[in-house]
């Protein structure tokens, strides 16, 4: 069994929200067909989701560097880091990523690419300047283990779907004000009643696309963080690593809420003392569940 195993239970539940997001598309634009009576509706709803999310798959690397302002960097410009990412590929039989740099004083870290050929680890300055060797092999070993456990595919698909069902919501609102959806004939009590069932959905289904995105994002976290440990056998290195990136209150100046869940950590600092409603809507799981996760690890 390798390192990434499949058999996590993290993993399973990821793929129901998986499954529920694609169930929420392919039912969003029944609804939508039944409204304006065309079947082509939902077809091109599928259709449309899955030529975007594969051109996603292609460029959304390169879109999240931009986005980041991240640099390459070389051996001879960061040893030490380039020597841990080194080691932990090694150890985690994975080929060797491009390493990038982020010109913020705000400890962080984020891995993109769109499989392990071509995947990408990128730390901010100040990642470099407050962690000590233990603490940067724990961050780099969590990267390293998104990497391995292809999270990087798994969040463009889910970013994108979710983008998808906001984009068809809305555009299928504003066709009503244009008088979009109107029958003819006997079936107008039908027409009344799938017209109501569309408001409905187009107005929650952009919502509970959220709170999935955001689920599945949590859980690749937790399994992240139990991957990464397992791959350094040292817990303690990451957990010291959150400790002092978590307390840390240097606001990122590139934080943006389309690549806040690719994150290390969550870069606006907005995961404490949330209510279970709140919890709904963060990227990130809290820091006090990720330490408490990782100090009930048996390594």
């Amino acid at each position: 069994m390798t390192l990434y195993s499949q058999k996590d239970s993290n993993i399973r539940r990821t793929w129901v929200l998986l499954t529920l997001f694609l169930v929420l598309i392919i039912g969003l634009g029944w609804i939508f067909s039944q409204v304006y009576q065309n079947a082509a509706i939902l077809y091109f709803a599928v259709g449309f989701s899955i030529l975007v999310n594969f051109s996603a798959y292609w460029h959304s690397d390169k879109v999240v560097l931009m986005m980041t302002k991240a640099k390459p960097i070389s051996k001879e410009n960061a040893p030490e880091l380039y020597n841990i990412v080194e080691n932990l590929t090694i150890t985690a039989g994975l080929p060797m990523p491009k390493i990038y740099i982020v010109h913020e004083q705000a400890p962080n870290a984020f891995a993109t690419g769109r499989n392990p050929k071509n995947s990408v680890i990128a730390v901010t300055e100040g990642l470099l300047q407050r962690l000590d060797r233990t603490e940067l092999e724990g961050v780099i070993a969590h990267e390293m283990s998104h990497i391995g456990n292809r999270d990087m595919l798994l969040g463009t698909v889910i970013v994108v779907l979710a983008g998808f069902i906001a984009m068809a919501s809305n555009i299928f609102l504003r066709s009503l004000l244009w008088g979009g959806g109107r029958r003819r004939g006997n079936d107008k009590k039908a027409g009344i009643i799938f017209l109501i069932i569309g408001v409905i959905g187009a107005i929650l289904a952009p919502i509970a696309a959220a709170i999935i995105q955001l689920a599945i994002s949590r859980k690749r976290e937790f399994l992240a963080d139990s991957s990464g440990a397992l791959l350094t056998r040292y817990p303690e290195g990451l957990i010291n690593a959150l400790i002092k990136i978590s307390s840390d209150k240097t606001p990122m100046r590139v934080a943006n809420t389309a690549t806040a869940h690719l994150w290390l950590a969550d870069p606006f600092k907005g995961q404490k003392k949330a209510s279970w409603f709140q919890r709904l809507f963060l990227t990130h799981p809290p820091i006090e569940e990720r330490i408490k996760a990782l100090k009930g690890l048996a390594i």
